[in-house]
């Protein structure tokens, strides 16, 4: 069985590679030669676990091809996946050209039958807008081809997405064709013998779905952020109240954990894009508008702690462990770090940056507008302060001798990592989030 899959950013890629993996042959599509030309000699556009190997492996097995050819890809393609980015427009609503331009080629080079799936996150009534595209360009060529539109959304997390791909818990497929849900259930069959299901709704039920998880996973980031502000108010501690409410199954010890703010390629435009959705069709997502808010302050909750600690930040320097948006992946869009890094330097302030694999990204982002190291440690050297943004495993246990060279014994710590009684006793003043 061959599919074609259009899009090799992370959702693409990840998707196509695991789909190759066990057994399927793909023909990965991406308009940008650049990024072509390096996936056929090795180099990924992204970073995640496990992914080069993968790769690599299902390419020497020619079961994984990459081409700029969208015409060449989709030949023998019984379906093909949309997996292209949906950037938020001026308005916040997703941006759907991309999706549509995929699917009038796709419509000008096909001449059987084919299953389109919309894999990138869209909103209600993308599927509907695919298949009108489809029909008009196929109209124009005078062809009476067959074809269904199915929505397919994605469920993978940064850092975890071969297990979440090779292991998902539920698999959603929106079509209203009994022919694609016996494609897709051929394709998804080698995913599903753990036992967890492909769940077949209609098309809007699965487009809403995809945002609805990741809005409520933002929403539970955002309350406990919250929850962590109220408690610095009152002398509470959130590491014991998230203790508490994460042991009522109700609830659930996911999502619950208080930090610096959401970040990444999903829940910031998600939310926007579903707010946008709910506007234009007269209802108002009010909590969700909240979640926003909430969400857009706590990324500067550092920024506030070392204001109110000093005064004034000018001519303070910093060390700031961690860039990417979480651990196990270099993806740094919408990340916290990137809010704080302005939010400093217009301070005053210097920033000397770690991150395991992230630098590069930010160096592509912010350029020489903070400065760079190599290792932890020697971002620390002669520091007035320690950030600590992102959770990387490797920051978790503190070597304190090698932390006498800061000029100030103190650290803010964004994510909760370190035991404030630990750090209080070699002598550290210590901030962190909703803890006393």
């Amino acid at each position: 069985m061959k599919i074609t899959m259009v899009g090799t950013g992370y959702v693409g890629l990840v998707s196509g590679t695991c789909f190759a993996e066990v057994g399927v042959n793909v023909s990965c599509v991406d308009i940008d030669k650049t990024k072509i030309d390096n996936l056929n000699q090795g180099i990924l556009p992204i970073w995640e676990p496990g992914l080069e190997n993968m790769v690599k492996r299902n390419v020497d097995k020619n079961r994984l091809e990459f081409t700029t050819s969208l015409k060449d890809g989709i030949k023998n393609s019984q379906a093909l996946f949309i997996a292209v980015g949906t950037p938020p427009d001026e308005d916040g609503s997703a941006d759907l050209k991309y999706v549509l331009q995929v699917a009038k080629e796709a419509a000008q080079h096909m001449e059987d039958y084919m299953l389109i799936i919309t894999k990138s996150t869209v909103p209600i009534g993308t599927a509907e807008k695919v298949r009108k595209a489809v029909k008009a360009v196929l109209t124009e060529r005078g062809k009476s081809i067959d074809f269904d539109v199915a929505s397919n959304p994605e469920f993978l997390k940064e850092g975890d997405a071969i297990n979440d791909a090779m292991h998902p818990d539920r698999i959603v497929v929106g079509t209203d064709s009994d022919r694609a849900k016996e494609i897709m259930n051929r394709l998804y069959k080698p995913f599903v013998l753990n036992g967890h299901p492909v769940i077949f709704m209609d098309i809007p039920s699965a487009e809403l779905t995809k945002y609805a998880a990741n809005a409520m996973l933002a929403t539970k980031i955002s309350f406990m952020n919250d929850m962590a502000n109220f408690c610095e108010k009152v002398g509470a501690d959130i590491n014991m109240v998230r203790k508490g409410i994460g042991s009522d199954k109700r609830i659930g010890k996911y999502f619950i954990y208080a930090g610096t703010g959401y970040g990444g390629s999903c829940f910031p435009k998600d939310v926007k894009a579903v707010i946008k959705t709910a506007d234009q069709n007269g209802y108002s997502l009010e909590i969700l508008k909240s979640v926003e808010n909430v969400n857009e302050r706590q990324k500067e909750t550092l920024y506030k702690k070392a204001l109110e600690h000093f005064g004034d930040l000018k001519g303070k320097k910093f060390a700031m462990w961690g860039l990417s948006f979480k651990p196990n992946t270099d993806d740094m869009r919408e990340a916290p770090a990137l809010t704080l890094i302005d939010l400093f330097t217009k301070a005053g302030a210097e920033i000397i940056a770690y991150d395991p694999v992230a630098i590069d990204e930010c160096k592509r982002r912010v350029g020489d507008k903070i400065k760079y190291a190599d290792k932890p440690y020697d971002a620390i050297k002669a520091v007035d302060a320690l950030l600590l943004v992102t959770e990387w495993s490797e920051f978790r246990v503190l070597d304190y001798e090698r932390m006498d060279s800061m000029k100030n014994k103190l650290i803010f710590d964004g994510r909760n990592i370190f035991t404030p009684d630990e750090v209080r006793k070699h002598g550290f003043t210590y901030y962190s989030i909703g803890r006393k």
